[in-house]
């Protein structure tokens, strides 16, 4: 049986892109497109997918709409398709419900297997992306671990806007700048901060800072508002 697929994507020409892909593809099937959330939860409730291959970056696309889509149609998996490969776009999607993640330039093959493997309930995670995270040393199995704990922890207000600052990938130099201090005392901070979480990596920082919204979205990052 094909794979019953939705693409979602603000982009007219994102989208020819992808039909014409698949349109060669036995396995896959495209039961339609989408240029905003509307139309794809109405796609979703009309052809109950398989997949959802969505830019949760495009605009009219966040977190919101794939929770509402994941909550239409409990059986459908998404798979996001963007330019972001940013840890916190990374966490901010598997987050929201995505379950595998691509990047628009990689490889025919490796998109088709990407939304192959996740209709077969497997995550997917391009080479592009997972070389791009292991450069920033990110580390992709602790973020694919059990999620950090979710004791109480006591953080002041400008520990807070250090993690925040962290998460958008900010270097020391950057978030001194910002926030007028030495570098000194934002790595200062930044121990303290992992002390208190428990953890000895930014990737676990980050990831606390994406479960408990410390993390700054900007227009391509998940805004909940759409």
């Amino acid at each position: 049986m094909r794979i019953r697929t939705i693409l979602a994507d603000h982009s007219e020409l994102g989208l020819l892109g992808l039909k014409a892909l698949f349109s060669a593809e036995e396995r896959i099937e495209v039961v339609g497109v989408a240029r905003d959330s509307i139309a794809m939860q109405a796609l979703m409730v009309r052809h109950r997918p398989d997949v959802v291959l969505i830019d949760h970056t495009s605009e009219g696309f966040g977190a919101k709409a794939i929770r509402e889509g994941m909550r239409r149609c409990k059986r459908t998996r998404f798979v996001s398709i963007t330019s972001d490969t940013s840890p916190v776009a990374l966490m901010s999607a598997v987050k929201a419900g995505v379950m595998s993640y691509v990047k628009k330039d990689c490889d025919l093959d490796e998109i088709v297997d990407a939304v192959v493997s996740t209709a077969q309930g497997k995550r997917f995670f391009c080479g592009k992306i997972l070389e791009t995270l292991r450069k920033a040393s990110f580390d992709v199995d602790l973020f694919l671990a059990e999620p950090l704990s979710c004791a109480p922890v006591t953080l002041s207000e400008r520990e807070c806007e250090v993690i925040g600052l962290i998460a958008e990938g900010k270097s020391y130099t950057r978030i001194a700048e910002h926030l007028n201090l030495s570098a000194h005392t934002v790595t200062t901070h930044r121990r303290n901060i992992m002390q208190k979480l428990g953890v000895n990596n930014t990737a676990a920082v980050v990831l606390y800072a994406v479960k408990n919204g410390l993390a700054s979205p900007n227009k391509f990052l998940f805004n909940d508002s759409r």
